[in-house]
Parts: structure tokens; sequence; C-alpha cells
């Protein structure tokens, strides 16, 4: 069997001890008999993550808003868009595609941001629409790494937009490996017949996925003539999400 991880232990019972009031470091590291540069650690790890806050003028620690979110995936959507605004500016200026942010609600990815195609084509603002998520590139990524939500998209019945569209668990289940495997997904034809997508995930603390961002766009600019994806596209798409990631993975405002 494998051995309990002590640092979990104690990172629970200092929340547990924050839940009933607010301390100074002294005072957890008296309560939980630890020496104070660890109870510090801890505390400053915590922080980091959202899970307390330090109130600057008392120095007192109290439990933080990180845990409220908990509920909802972890992160709110408006901190998502907000960190990743730049990013999906500069990567549609490099694509010359459009460029949609995206996260699972419910059963449905919603479009959190979406920037247009950098020229003066006609095009509608997508912000808030719901996309279905197994048959978008968004929507793969998303599933790819969220089992859960796997099985409410199965459950919910797997419709058919295009005769590309992944209808059968088990396809949708391999895509959702290459997914996984790759780092990315793309998607040919399977929500709109001759258009494609291109995304990655976005992730925070400790590698959770809490969104998705990618490219849109006719799939003759997007992929080869084999309809595999052109690799420079491939490139901005993951490098912007690692930039967004390494945003989310910062200290919270």
């Amino acid at each position: 069997m494998p051995g309990l991880i002590q640092s979990i232990e104690r990172s629970s019972a200092v929340l547990r001890l924050l839940a009933a009031g607010r301390l100074r470091v002294k005072e957890i590291a008296d309560a939980l008999d630890l020496p104070k540069s660890t109870a510090h650690s801890i505390l400053r790890t915590l922080e980091h993550i959202g899970f307390v806050e330090q109130d600057t003028q008392s120095a007192r620690y109290r439990l933080g808003r990180g845990l409220l979110e908990l509920g909802d995936g972890g992160l709110d959507l408006n901190e998502l868009r907000g960190r990743a605004l730049n990013w999906a500016d500069a990567l549609a200026a490099r694509s010359g595609e459009e460029v949609r942010i995206g996260a699972l609600r419910d059963d449905r990815v919603v479009v959190v941001h979406h920037v247009f195609r950098p020229d003066d084509s006609m095009q509608s603002l997508d912000t808030g629409r719901l996309l279905p998520p197994h048959a978008t590139a968004l929507g793969h990524v998303l599933l790819a790494y969220n089992a859960p939500a796997v099985e409410v998209a199965v459950r919910a019945g797997l419709e058919a937009y295009t005769r590309r569209t992944l209808t059968s668990p088990r396809d949708l289940a391999r895509a959702l490996g290459e997914t996984r495997n790759r780092g990315w997904s793309l998607s040919v034809e399977e929500w709109e017949a001759g258009r494609g997508g291109i995304a990655a995930p976005v992730r925070s603390f400790g590698g959770l996925v809490v969104g998705a961002i990618g490219i849109s766009g006719p799939v003759e600019r997007l992929c080869d003539t084999r309809r595999q994806a052109r690799p420079a596209l491939v490139d901005h798409v993951t490098a912007t999400a690692r930039a967004v990631t390494r945003d989310l993975s910062g200290p919270r405002a």
C-alpha cells in the first residue's frame, strides 16, 4: 500500500485551523507542533494557490477565495479571460486566424473570449456561445482531461453535425487519447463542413486543466493536403497555451 503524504496532512490541518478563525504563523506552528519555518512554507504554498490569504495589516492568515471556487472548477471565467487577453490577440496576429478561449460549463463549451481573424472580412462575435464538446477542438482538449465530462457527453448523446462528427464513444475515446498524447487537438469538419480547429490546454495550479485556447478557420489553411495540422500553427497554439498557463499559475492578485 502506498504511504500517506505528510505535507498534505499538514496542509489540511492548517486549513481546519483557519476555518475557526484568523491566525498568525506562530499560532499555527504552536497549534500543530511544527517549526515556524515549516508552518510558514505551508502557508505560502496555500496562499500561492489561493486557498489562504494574509491580512497585510495584522499579518494574520484566513481562508482564501480559492476554496469557494472548487465547486466551479477552481477558476473564475473572468480570471481566465483576463489572464489570456493579450496572448489571444498575439495568437490571432501570428496565425492569421480567429482565436477562441473556452471552458466547460455543464455539458457544453462556453466561449470565454473570441478574437476576430485579423482581416477585413465580416465576422460575428462568439463570446458566450455554447459549443458541442465532442465536435470541436476546444471541446476535445477539455474532455481529454476530464473523465466525468466525457461520461456526461456520452450520456447526452453524441449528436452528428457533419458526416465527420465523432458519434461513437469508442471513436471519441480514441481521439481524446491522441489529444493527451500530443498535448493538443485537431478537429477537421466535425462541427462545420469546410472548417477545422487546433487547440491546446490551459492549466492552473498543479497542472489542472481549466480551459483551452485555439484557432479555427478553413481546413485548407489549417491543414496540409493530408488533412494534418500545419506544424507552424500547432507551435503557435501550444506556445500560447503554455504562456497563459504560466500566467494562471502565478500569484493571484
